[in-house]
């Protein structure tokens, strides 16, 4: 159960034991270690106590002194006892200090972040359900639900649709995004494109019988309103009557469903079940004020009535950018997003040329223009996440609610799926629900960044940062920045140097997967870690703009920022050098781990507040260890793209039932880590540098029991064989066959349309080849 006034009666599960038998997933094998717990946390996080406060600001005055006694202490006094110590003594006392330093700052801002996150938890208070209902009951604005997708599958991409579908909200329109190759060859991809295709359909078709039930009750009630007698009893029956129904309709999809692995169970559980818990919970008031001969007031029963329009009263459809030659296909999930939110608002022509279809802006009505309702609000939505109920109803709230007229974003940071079948699902969501509470914590410095798998955003905020240019006779609007794989990060940026703000709400409302084995996770991972240091100078950029306005910017903003997109860089370079160079033991100090342990008793609470153990602490730091490969891999393409100015291709997280190969590289890199780590404590030990061989010792045991959890002794042999295999055996390149620029054709058989729009599109390839080339070129 995740809302605390569900759980509190017992008559809302009358009716679901059936149900809840059925979500216990049958056939699935889980490793030992797994999560066994499948209940989600509770929506409204629990008001932190007064002592785990005053805890967490000691924490940070530790951190800040530990650190201040190791610089006074062992640093400086060093260096004025022995101003001989020489050249190479002081490069590795720098360096030394430099490494621990941002370590320590890295661990400073996760407990300011958690502070703020603490604070924002005991002063948030849950909107009633009335006031929701009375600010929407005459409403007018709508929002759009965009779920980008390319080549996800159809069942993952259907929990998803399902989800925002069901969202209470007067106005809502969800479109899937379709971003696959539209003619695909191979009969299987092109079963699953088909199968995708149709989802949208079904889902109109299922809500058409409940909408317009409950249109049909709306339309009703209104009718007999003005002569009913307010307070009257029998007007609750037929409400009775309707919400009866939509939840038997609820309850029936939810049996109807097949549950395969845990986010089956969540889907039917905390999205189809949880709302028609709700509901049973809304029949438990009516019948109440049934039993006591009394009735809500008129306008009440119609907000109740208009709940059930809300809930049903979906409009579904599927959009495909590719096939139009004139939107952009870059490959990419910003871009497939802002194609569609350009076509926004307006009438557009299709235009058959030359075998492609081409939007222009129509100026008379034609009978197959498209034509794209324009929102207030957008939604946007990865395939691979659900929300629950009322995600919509709060966030455009909150949006306009008074003193949030100039926040342009808001969401709920993801939180994992519960009930992860393998050690690595399970350990990569604590790290999830740890990076929610951060999040939250960002929100209360103004250092909000958005997180792209979820979001309510003001569709004029996006009209403001727009930006527009002419690729091959078309215009491409860019809303969403696609210069780096982190689309989210820079759209952040850009928001506010336009005077916009972002927040995250203080509840937990949305969910999104999390990688089940080490290949799905490297290519995660490796695309988080590329771009935050691209993205750093248009912050720099934003200060300056935000410092002539004579704007005031909290240092606590900056610092968090700066730490959020560039601390994998050096926190990645610098656990290398801490694992590669033999530092002098003189510099070893206690201080230094008293100025770390705060960071680690603090995310121990936090994963036990989130329902993980305490023990993880040490899981995963030994993740983070396996995963040094991968990190440093995404920091390197991120300087190779600041150098040569390419943009990284957008590589999609695999989601597949089998496990996805790592590159050898990733797997081995590891194994050499556990060597190098074991060797140092052999050569440590000689040299009875006892601090050394600690942390030597703490590295190559959790890193080699980390390999066996989370990647498997086995799988490393297969991926590294692979791997070989694919080194050695190259396919080899052919070479194009050359074609001629002269092709004998008749006057029947020239594509005349193509050469009147394209021109010769070969023209432009063969000039670069000169002047013998040019002499090539003729008609017939």
């Amino acid at each position: 159960m995740t809302d605390q006034l569900v759980d509190a009666s017992d008559v809302a599960q009358a009716g679901n034991d059936t149900i809840t038998a059925k979500l216990q997933p049958q056939g699935r094998r889980r490793q030992w270690g797994s999560e066994k717990r499948s209940e989600p946390l509770p929506i409204v996080h629990p008001t932190p106590s007064s002592k785990k406060i005053i805890w967490g600001r000691i924490a940070m005055l530790v951190t800040v002194g530990a650190w201040t006694y190791y610089v006074v202490s062992t640093i400086i006094r060093q260096f004025v006892d022995n101003p001989n110590s020489g050249f190479r003594f002081g490069i590795e006392s720098v360096s030394y200090l430099v490494v621990v330093t941002f370590l320590t700052f890295s661990a400073m801002m996760y407990l300011m972040a958690r502070q703020g996150a603490l604070y924002r938890f005991k002063e948030h208070r849950r909107v009633p359900r009335g006031e929701l209902d009375q600010h929407f009951a005459h409403y007018n604005d709508a929002v759009t639900v965009l779920v980008p997708s390319y080549a996800e599958e159809p069942q993952v991409v259907r929990a998803t649709l399902w989800s925002a579908a069901l969202q209470e909200f007067p106005d809502l329109r969800v479109v899937l995004l379709l971003d696959d190759p539209p003619h695909p060859t191979d009969p299987a991809i092109a079963a699953r494109l088909q199968e995708t295709r149709a989802l949208a359909g079904q889902i109109a078709d299922a809500m058409a019988a409940p909408s317009t039930r409950a249109l049909n009750a709306l339309t009703t009630f209104r009718a007999s309103k003005d002569t009913a007698r307010p307070g009257d009893p029998a007007q609750l029956k037929p409400l009775i009557t309707e919400y009866e129904a939509a939840v038997e309709w609820l309850e029936a999809m939810a049996e109807a469903e097949l549950v395969t692995d845990h986010v089956d169970e969540f889907f039917v559980d905390l999205v189809i079940m949880g709302l028609a818990r709700e509901l049973r919970l809304v029949l438990l008031a009516l019948e109440a004020a049934k039993a006591q001969k009394t009735a809500p007031s008129p306008e009440r029963m119609e907000q109740l009535y208009l709940r059930l329009t809300w809930i049903f009263n979906v409009r579904t459809e599927t959009f495909e950018r590719k096939a139009y030659a004139s939107l952009s296909h870059e490959a990419n999930k910003a871009m497939n997003l802002n194609a569609y939110i350009s076509l926004m608002g307006k009438r557009w022509h299709r235009e058959e040329t030359a075998g492609q279809t081409i939007l222009r802006p129509s100026l008379q009505p034609h009978e197959n223009d498209l034509l794209v309702p324009d929102s207030t609000y957008l939604l946007t939505l990865d395939a691979d996440s659900l929300l629950l109920r009322d995600y919509c109803l709060r966030l455009v709230y909150f949006l306009e609610s008074a003193g949030n007229e100039r926040v342009a974003v808001t969401q709920t940071p993801y939180s994992s799926f519960r009930g992860a079948p393998t050690r690595i699902e399970r350990i990569a969501g604590a790290t999830t629900d740890i990076q929610h509470i951060l999040h939250q914590g960002m929100s209360y410095y103004g250092a909000t960044f958005w997180v792209g798998a979820n979001a309510i955003i003001r569709k004029c905020a996006l009209e403001d940062i727009v930006e527009v240019e002419t690729v091959g006779g078309f215009e491409v609007r860019t809303y969403i920045q696609d210069r780096t794989v982190i689309e989210d990060t820079e759209s952040s940026i850009d928001l506010g140097t336009h005077g916009w703000t972002l927040v995250n709400y203080p509840e937990r409302l949305s969910y999104s997967a999390t990688p089940p084995d080490f290949g799905s996770l490297v290519v995660q991972r490796r695309r988080w870690a590329n771009g935050g240091l691209l993205i750093l100078p248009k912050l720099w950029n934003q200060l300056s703009q935000r410092r002539m306005q004579r704007q005031r910017i909290l240092i606590r903003e900056v610092l968090l920022r700066v730490n959020y997109m560039a601390s994998i860089t050096w926190a990645s370079f610098g656990l290398l050098f801490l694992l590669a160079y033999p530092y002098d033991s003189r510099l070893l100090s206690p201080a230094v781990f008293i100025a770390a342990l705060p960071y680690f008793l603090c995310m121990g609470s936090d994963l036990r507040d989130c329902g993980h153990r305490f023990s993880d602490i040490f899981r995963i730091y030994g993740f983070n260890l396996i995963l040094l490969p991968v990190n440093l891999a995404g920091v390197l393409k991120s300087l190779q793209q600041g150098l040569t100015g390419d943009k990284i291709p957008f590589v999609r997280t695999p989601k597949v039932k089998d496990r996805t190969a790592a590159p050898a590289i990733y797997v081995l890199i590891p194994y050499l880590i556990v060597a190098f780590s074991v060797l140092t404590i052999w050569r440590d030990v000689q040299q009875q540098n006892w601090g050394n061989v600690a942390f030597a010792t703490l590295n190559a045991v959790l890193a080699m029991s980390c390999i066996q959890a989370y990647i498997g002794i086995w799988n490393s042999v297969v991926d590294i064989a692979l791997g070989a295999v694919n080194w050695l055996y190259v396919t080899p390149k052919t070479k194009a066959p050359q074609v001629s620029l002269v092709v004998p054709k008749t006057a029947e058989e020239v594509d005349w349309k193509s050469i009147l729009y394209h021109g010769d599109r070969r023209l432009n390839r063969d000039l670069r080849g000169g002047t013998d080339r040019r002499r090539r070129i003729s008609l017939r």
